[in-house]
């Protein structure tokens, strides 16, 4: 298995990083054609759509969940899975909780109130990628700070397996949290489902969660019509390294990128270049054991890289550039990079800190911003879930005070409508004024 090599003294990263974006554009169409069908035919085209997809016969009788269903999928997970998902629950609801804002009001010396009202989203629909995999700790990182938030109605939609039933370890993740309405769809027709309804589904204020790139698209398309968490790409990670770092630590989480899916961006970026054989040696050594094999594979050959850089300044200010998912310092002293680091999901620092424990343990969301936006986006967080409303309360004084200032401004764009609505507020006010008994 041979990496694509960049060394940044007479390479340009244009290039490759052009060609591992995913073009949206590309299923647009594909994926409104399918919010058409939804938008018609209701239950009846998702129903179409699960047997198309994921071969399964999913009828009015098996779409939503039952509560049988979700007691049997206990009986088909083994207690280290319960202890292991019950420490991680905690953990993660305990991070979210440091998140929690609250709603201020602040008066003036006029009397005045200025304040912000904060408060939660009614309905959330969480997407919870599934099908031939698992994956439970999407459950964990929607649905945690979505409760953490005060969110009251959460609705879960996932794929079913072609025999019509979802992951037991996806069930039994969402039955601690206590979510109770799931249904048994998946990819761009359950988006289309949350946003605009069925006649079985309630339409949902905000839909959260990572999927495939039709996933992705159908958000797109419905955004404005409700919130969303971001569009979400390939999965990525950046690994700066020094010379010291093990080759046998970088490949390895590497490779747990790469699992994820042929699109999937993994970088080493370092200014020791006889790491990069050495980080090879170990590819193919791992590689022979892990399950994914395939798919690692044409992941590292098609979208991964080593980067040579000068010095690990260089290498952060191509961190930057790239402004990956999760970030690595495999560097003697992270801490000591960290003020360098301005753009990434999620950093993990140190050799003992690979980004799986951000995955599935730590606490902090592992939902992140993909291809570069984490320039200007920031991970699912518990104000994901919020929104907020601006009070305002002007006294007598107040508006007598601040009259002039605004009927200015609002003179000058032309607006004498609002000017209007300030000055006879004033006259009244003045009059008021006049008229009270000394």
């Amino acid at each position: 298995m041979k990496i694509r090599r960049i060394n940044t003294a007479h390479e340009d990263l244009d290039a490759f990083l052009q060609a591992t974006q995913a073009d949206l554009e590309q299923i647009a169409e594909q994926v409104a054609a399918i919010g058409r069908e939804v938008a018609a035919r209701g239950n009846q085209a998702i129903f179409e759509y699960n047997r198309k997809f994921d071969g399964a016969e999913i009828t009015e009788e098996n779409f939503k969940v039952s509560p049988a269903e979700l007691n049997r999928a206990y009986t088909l997970v083994d207690e280290d899975f319960l202890k292991a998902i019950r420490a991680a629950i905690a953990k993660i609801r305990a991070f979210h909780a440091r998140q929690r804002r609250n709603s201020w009001f602040e008066p003036d010396e006029q009397g005045n109130i200025l304040g912000q009202i904060i408060r939660p989203v009614a309905r959330v629909g969480i997407y919870v990628p599934g099908g031939t995999a698992a994956y439970p700790s999407s459950v964990l990182m929607n649905a945690i700070p979505a409760q953490v938030a005060g969110v009251r109605e959460l609705v879960m939609a996932t794929p079913p397996n072609a025999k019509g039933e979802v992951n037991p370890y996806t069930l039994v993740a969402a039955a601690e949290l206590g979510i109770e309405e799931i249904y048994k769809m998946g990819g761009a027709q359950a988006v289309f489902a949350l946003a605009r309804g069925t006649e079985t589904i309630q339409k949902v204020d905000l839909i959260t969660g990572p999927g495939n790139i039709y996933v992705t698209v159908a958000k797109k398309m419905v955004y404005g019509e409700v919130n969303i968490d971001m569009l979400a790409g390939p999965s990525e990670i950046l690994i700066i390294a020094d010379g010291k770092a093990d080759p046998a630590y970088l490949a390895a989480d590497l490779m747990s990128q790469a699992e994820h899916d042929i699109m999937a961006r993994c970088i080493l970026v370092t200014d020791e270049e006889a790491l990069f054989d050495r980080v090879e040696a170990e590819l193919q050594k791992q590689i022979k054991d892990l399950s994914r094999r395939e798919i690692i594979e044409q992941a590292l050959v098609r979208n991964g890289a080593f980067i040579l850089t000068a010095d690990l300044e260089e290498a952060c200010r191509v961190a930057n550039r790239i402004a990956p998912e999760h970030l690595e310092l495999m560097v003697e002293d992270p801490f000591a990079l960290l003020s360098k680091v301005k753009n990434a999901g999620a950093i993990f620092m140190g050799k003992y800190t690979p980004e799986p424990v951000g995955d599935y343990y730590a606490g902090p969301n592992h939902i992140l911003p993909t291809g570069g936006t984490a320039r200007f986006k920031s991970p699912v967080t518990v104000d994901t879930f919020l929104k907020t409303s601006s009070l305002l309360f002007y006294s007598c004084a107040g508006i007598r005070q601040a009259a002039d200032d605004i009927i200015k401004l609002a003179t000058v764009e032309g607006l004498t409508a609002h000017a209007n609505s300030v000055r006879i507020r004033k006259e009244k006010a003045n009059g008021d004024e006049a008229n009270r008994p000394n």
